[in-house]
């Protein structure tokens, strides 16, 4: 405790990085395995289907009232929410930092736009279901989603009602990054990442001291645990390290390892005291 409070205490500037263990304290499933996942959507066991095939852009295409009734359900979902008080814990860290901060999540709930954290540092590196686009690419556009342009058959899992493109009216999808995907719209995405380089680089010219705090990152898709090792290592100087995670915990020489979950592991980290809300 009294190192991670140095450390805490001696970083000019905070990234988190997070992964899908930063939602299970707020309620959200853990896809981990199939266990979760079929528990969460019955059909997809009935149909044998795991996570990884069915996050595929091509169920929009040979079945999109499965596709819609899947990613639908989670857009719900992520919209009825409320981020857990750790989210609150963190925002106030980086208050305390003068708002020095940027967060990279591979997470598509929007969540920390909704714990209040601005958008302009925010690095959402496998897109969001808070925006749609054209499934054909009709135009490079993208637009906030319509939480009422889905509904759901929750007995036969199948959309009754999907969303279009308002510009060839073809069936729309939501602008995240699945397995096999070719047709993604990332410019949001790249613009985000444009932001975080250009706030990089402010870091790098003060040398300013740089905690990275992950959160919830597993080794299955290790999109969010290799940025935070790369910018451990390589990416700022003299950075501290504290990784957050129940069960893949490990880190590189040097860095700080919290066996527990998102919400204890922050409340840990900034020494807060409030109960999960």
């Amino acid at each position: 405790m009294k190192e991670i409070q140095e450390i805490v205490e001696q970083a000019d500037a905070i990234v988190i990085t997070a992964g899908a263990g930063m939602g299970v304290d707020s309620g959200l499933p853990d896809f981990r395995g199939t266990k979760g996942l079929w528990k969460e959507y019955p059909e997809l066991m009935n149909r044998h289907l795991n996570f990884e095939e069915m996050a595929n852009p091509k169920w929009f295409r040979e079945d999109p009232t499965l596709a819609w009734a899947f990613y639908g359900h989670r857009l719900h979902k992520y919209l009825e929410v409320t981020p857990h008080a750790g989210f609150d814990m963190l925002l106030d860290l980086c208050k305390q930092k003068s708002d020095n901060y940027f967060v990279i999540t591979s997470n598509v709930d929007n969540h920390f736009q909704k714990a209040g954290f601005d958008p302009l540092k925010i690095h959402e590196v496998h897109g969001s279901l808070a925006y749609f686009q054209c499934i054909d690419r009709c135009k490079p556009d993208i637009w906030p989603a319509d939480y009422h342009a889905v509904e759901i058959n929750a007995d036969s899992f199948v959309a009754t009602s999907m969303p279009t493109c308002p510009y060839c009216a073809k069936i729309a999808r939501p602008n995240v990054m699945m397995f096999d995907d070719y047709g993604w719209l990332c410019e949001r995405e790249r613009n985000q990442r444009r932001r975080f380089e250009a706030w990089s680089r402010s870091v790098l010219d003060a040398r300013q001291h740089v905690l990275i705090v992950e959160i919830g990152a597993g080794t299955a898709i290790p999109t969010i645990r290799s940025m935070s090792e790369r910018l451990y290592l390589q990416g700022f100087y003299n950075a501290d390290m504290i990784r957050i995670n129940p069960r893949d915990y490990l880190v590189p020489q040097g860095a700080v390892s919290i066996k527990a979950g998102a919400f204890e592991g922050i409340k840990t980290v900034t020494g807060n005291r409030k109960k999960p809300s």
